[in-house]
């Protein structure tokens, strides 16, 4: 017992010295040629690896370094490099025979650097393409000839450790990192379709996630490799993506979750998008409700361009329609995105205003309306262009007191429009850009005073800069008279001084010159002395013309002085006697 005992240790011993003797007496580094050789031949590109070792207890060969060249069409650096590479490998065969029989590839800390020209080609295109061509063509012989394609590239599993993926264009410096990569792949081939799944850390935060099929490789473009699979992603800074320009104050907070499915150069994504913390305008907040498309757009690879199919966007309880097309061929996306927007409810789209640079009265809510809009989405996302008419209808903005808030324009003193702002409607085209909006043709029929037109501005700092004129119901107009006073100051006065106390006989339509300026969320209104003064002798003196003889004597026989004191209380200005 104890002899055998003996025999047992001893051949455990010579096992184990030849365990760890056989690293140094096979000089796997004969094998480094061949390694690069095949992996050349199978990706189309040079392929570099440094010392190779070779560890029994694993199965697998290592290289300290791997390096994989790019097409030279876009760059001369290479298109990823890593700090190792691990090859499983068949132990048996490579001792007795010195025969290499590949199991599993696995490349820790990869760096990946994928390039777009200005024609939209990609620098991973041509990718093990001439490969694929090649085996795709000697296959039908090898199965004819009731044998396997010796030759033919295949791995049983394929993994990308913690590596980084650098995107961006060869005519510009910018460039967007996803850092921890992770991809697993089976049954790798470059002639059938494989699983496969890709995890990634996104810039500046968030999740990216691929699991499907993809292959068999396409022979002349790798790019349109049929891929069938599920995509989620969460939480993308778009800003941090290139995708909107940060600079110009656009940023917003994406997740996805939908279907791609790319087959025949044509690839076709559907699913939900979500817009949180969204911004248009430099001058904007960001938006306190998200903005999720369900959404079906179709690309074609070949082109470079694509076709959103009708979608649906909502906006809390408020829905819009969208379609259009977008085109990637060069550095940015552009769009063309039509919006068809009816009976959206305004009190579920005040959370997103401030995305377009719109804040709100301090205190004030929109509590009732619809709001119906035709908008066009043009030019390349990050500089985003947003033009078309939007209107207002049977609007109730509450907290608002708009007669108070317009004292200040003296020929306004005195209406009264209560706590909250009924609107009829407003309606405006409108132009928004980074930069800011445009309103022009702007209206607003407001019960309680009349209408209000004019045209200006909300710049990138949420400044306003409006002209405007309003036409004064006769209510209104009486209201103001009425408050002034005969002979007293304001636009009441004026009209009592030349008019003899009659003046709202003749205030039915009154225009009122003023302008906005301030902010949104405090504007200021303020006389257009200029054009108040021109306006009112032009059209409201005038039409004494029309009034009874006695009445317009009566005016004519009016002293002087009180018109000059109305004019003064107007203008707010000094009298001539307090000079």
């Amino acid at each position: 017992m104890k002899k055998t005992l003996k025999i047992i240790l001893v051949v455990v011993g010579v096992l184990t010295g030849l365990v760890l003797m056989l690293p140094f007496l096979i000089s796997v580094n004969q094998f480094r040629p061949t390694i690069e050789e095949k992996a050349s031949a199978a990706l189309g590109r040079k392929v570099q690896l440094g010392n190779i070792s070779l560890s029994l207890l694993s199965g697998s060969l290592s290289a300290e370094n791997l390096s994989i060249g790019d097409d030279p069409k876009f760059s001369p650096s290479p298109f990823l490099t890593a700090k190792s590479l691990n090859v499983g490998v068949e132990i048996m065969p490579l001792i007795f025979s010195k025969t290499l029989n590949v199991t599993g590839v696995t490349i820790a800390g990869p760096q990946v650097i994928l390039l777009r020209n200005a024609a939209g080609q990609w620098n991973y295109s041509s990718l093990g393409s001439s490969a694929a061509k090649s085996q795709a063509q000697q296959a039908p012989a090898a199965r004819s000839a009731g044998s396997a394609n010796a030759t033919e590239f295949s791995v049983k599993k394929l993994t990308l450790s913690d590596g980084s993926i650098i995107i961006g264009s060869t005519n510009s410096q910018n460039r967007s990192t996803y850092d921890h990569v992770n991809v697993a792949a089976s049954d790798v081939s470059l002639t059938s379709k494989f699983p496969v799944t890709v995890t990634a850390d996104l810039p500046a935060g968030g999740k990216f996630r691929l699991d499907g099929t993809v292959g068999p490789a396409d022979q002349a473009d790798t790019t349109l490799t049929p891929l069938d699979a599920r995509l989620n992603v969460t939480s993308l800074d778009l800003a941090s993506t290139g995708f909107l320009d940060s600079s110009a104050g656009l940023g917003g907070i994406l997740d996805l979750d939908g279907n791609l499915s790319s087959q025949g150069g044509e690839a076709q994504t559907s699913g939900k998008v979500k817009f949180s913390k969204s911004l248009l305008v430099a001058g904007g907040s960001p938006a306190g409700v998200p903005v999720t498309v369900n959404f079906d757009t179709k690309y074609n690879l070949h082109r470079n361009s694509g076709v959103l199919n009708p979608s649906t966007l909502n906006i809390g309880g408020a829905a819009a329609h969208l379609n259009g097309t977008y085109e990637s061929a060069g550095e940015a996306t552009v769009v063309n995105i039509k919006l068809d927007a009816k009976d959206m409810p305004a009190k579920d789209l005040e959370a997103f205003l401030p995305a377009l640079g719109i804040h709100l009265p301090k205190g004030a809510s929109l509590q009732a309306g619809t709001l119906n809009s035709n908008l066009n989405l043009t030019g390349p996302t990050n500089k985003l262009v947003i033009t078309g008419n939007f209107g207002l209808f049977n609007g109730v903005l509450a907290g608002f007191d708009l007669g108070s808030k317009m004292s200040s324009v003296a020929s306004l003193a005195g209406i009264k429009t209560g706590k909250d702002l009924n609107i009829e409607k407003v309606t405006s085209n409108l132009r928004v850009a980074p930069t800011g909006i445009r309103a022009d043709n702007f209206l607003a029929v407001l019960p309680t005073i009349g209408n209000l037109t004019g045209a200006g501005t909300v710049d990138s700092r949420n400044v306003l800069d409006f002209k405007m004129l309003a036409t004064l119901t006769k209510e209104a107009s009486t209201s103001a008279s009425s408050t002034a006073g005969p002979g007293g100051g304001g636009l009441g006065g004026l009209l009592s001084a030349v008019t003899g106390g009659g003046g709202s006989a003749c205030s039915e339509g009154l225009k009122v010159p003023f302008q906005i300026q301030g902010t949104t969320a405090e504007p200021r209104f303020i006389p257009d002395v200029g054009g108040l003064a021109k306006d009112l002798f032009k059209s409201q003196l005038g039409c004494l013309g029309g009034r009874s003889s006695s009445s317009t004597t009566k005016a004519q026989g009016q002293n002087p002085a009180d018109a000059i004191n109305a004019l003064s209380g107007l203008f707010k200005k000094k009298k001539p006697q307090d000079k």
